[in-house]
């Protein structure tokens, strides 16, 4: 007898072995989650989710939690055995939960740029985050990048309120300056710089809580019980899971007291923010079972890019671990870049569905309008449609290869690469070896097969190349300062000066000291 994996894979062959796109394991993950929401809090699934057979009518309502470096395996539903999501777990369990989907690169902006326009970071010019890091003495010079998401770029925003939907967005943009280029000028009606006076005295001056979640999930709450007549299309962007570290005192004294699993980092502190996180979407969940709303509302859940192990300059705690991923946060190994997508779409999704196929957060801006029935914005679209996927887990997308561009230095060095099927390649710019992996044999990308397989990477770089050559990519190049003795150096592009790197570590761990003492 077969047995599948925690990817929902089968032993032999990877196919799910079960009706079409719904695995092996999931009955029992569905069993599992059941029975954990009971001791972990979340209660079973609603009357209304329990009753998502029936497909609603008209224009679903869209929901879309965007989180800030979560990584790959943070959640339960993804193997974590030390962090507590019964809520996340639950619209899994509901829904459909994608094994194999990548933020199109590996830090904030530029992958953020990719979800507001359906196009590669390449295309928009935001490769890295706004405003990037500096290497001045590196061997190469990193290449300018856009400051802003480019003022012609339709977002779902815009395309999604032209055929009829209320619009929102709280929380982290990071596309722009929030006065000139913020959501509110980009398509999204409804934002903490446009919420009424009515809505603070709402909230009667409660405080924001733990990285703002508090007040995320209130002004998300606000805008649905104010658009519960309309279709609305909300994006509740969170600051967590992102550094510093931040979580109620409740939560940070369960985690220190929990018994840690024999493997992995298992930080109190970001399983404690991760538990919060969890518990506020329980809050948006409920809001929607209320009104009545469950029904006709997809749900999406998704991270910016992989999961942080420390901060850039390797000084501060140690946050969390991507394995069995490779490295993390600010590189194109799959801790950096694969990420945890779940949608949940009554009457749509065949609950407890995993889907494998090779997505990205390019798709998204397709398939947020064909959700609403809305044409694609006249400007080139690299993303597909993930529609099919959801009605058919187990169906393929028409699509060769997805790519990453990544010309910056920060946990690793300046790089492109690309997927197709089952092969990833990684170049970096700086004349290292090509790195050839087979993914499905080798998720943890400890076997470089390029010296092995040489006409297999010649020819992913030379699709690599290309695709670069269509999209206009920027690329670094030679620096006439490059100086090996000063290459690891840190500068401020705004201030033009070294970043001093031992009063960011005592400033670093006092925070992070004063925080622990406070609990």
């Amino acid at each position: 007898m077969q047995r599948a994996d925690r990817f929902g894979r089968g032993a032999t062959n990877g196919r799910r072995t079960t009706q079409p796109g719904v695995c092996v394991g999931c009955r029992s993950m569905f069993f599992a989650v059941l029975v954990g929401s009971v001791f972990w809090g979340g209660g079973f699934p609603t009357e209304a989710a329990s009753r998502a057979a029936k497909p609603s009518r008209g224009k679903p309502n869209i929901v879309f939690f965007l989180i800030d470096d979560m990584g790959w395996p943070d959640l339960g539903c993804y193997g974590n055995r030390f962090n507590e999501s019964p809520t996340i777990d639950r619209l899994a369990a509901e829904g459909v939960r994608f094994t194999d989907f990548y933020a199109a690169t590996p830090v904030c902006s530029s992958t953020r740029s990719t979800i507001q326009s359906g196009q590669y970071s390449a295309r928009t010019g935001i490769t890295d985050f706004i405003p990037g890091h500096w290497r001045p003495f590196e061997k190469l010079i990193v290449p300018p990048i856009e400051h802003a998401l480019p003022a012609s770029i339709k977002t779902p925003g815009d395309v999604l309120k032209s055929v009829g939907y209320a619009t929102g967005y709280f929380g982290k943009w990071h596309l722009g300056p929030e006065k000139t280029n913020g959501p509110d000028r980009r398509g999204y009606d409804v934002t903490a710089r446009t919420l009424p006076k009515e809505f603070r005295q709402w909230r009667k001056g409660k405080p924001p809580g733990p990285k703002r979640i508090d007040l995320l999930t209130d002004q998300a709450i606000w805008f649905i019980e104010h658009n519960k007549d309309r279709p609305f299309f909300l994006t509740v962007s969170h600051y967590a899971v992102h550094i510093p570290l931040e979580a109620t005192p409740e939560a940070v004294e369960k985690f220190k007291k929990k018994p840690k699993p024999p493997t992995g980092v298992n930080n109190p502190v970001y399983a404690a923010m991760i538990e919060n996180l969890d518990q506020s979407i329980a809050r948006v969940l409920k809001k929607l079972d209320e009104l009545n709303l469950t029904n006709r509302t997809v749900i999406v859940f998704t991270s910016d890019n992989g999961g942080l192990r420390k901060i850039f300059t390797g000084v501060g705690e140690e946050v969390s671990s991507n394995e069995p991923l490779r490295d993390e946060k600010g590189t194109l190994y799959e801790g950096g870049i694969r990420v945890p997508l779940i949608v949940r779409w009554p009457g749509v999704i065949p609950p407890g569905s995993v889907c494998h196929e090779p997505t990205t957060t390019a798709d998204l801006m397709p398939t947020f309008c064909e959700m609403a029935g809305a044409k694609l914005p006249d400007q080139p679209i690299d993303g597909l449609s993930l529609v099919p996927l959801l009605r058919n887990p187990s169906a393929k997308l028409d699509r060769k290869a997805i790519y990453f561009h990544y010309p910056h230095y920060h946990h690793s060095r300046p790089a492109g690469a690309i997927r197709v099927g089952d092969w990833k390649l990684i170049e970096f710019f700086d004349g290292a070896p090509l790195e050839l992996y087979n993914l499905k044999d080798d998720i943890g990308e400890k076997h470089n097969l390029a010296s092995q397989m040489p006409e297999k990477a010649a020819q992913l770089q030379r699709m690599l190349a290309q695709w670069r050559k269509e999209v206009g990519a920027r690329m670094p190049t030679p620096n006439p300062n490059y100086d090996p003795a000063r290459a690891h150096e840190w500068w401020n592009r705004r201030t033009k000066k070294p970043l001093d790197i031992k009063a960011m570590d005592r400033r670093y761990r006092s925070r992070a000291a004063k925080r622990k003492a406070k609990r």
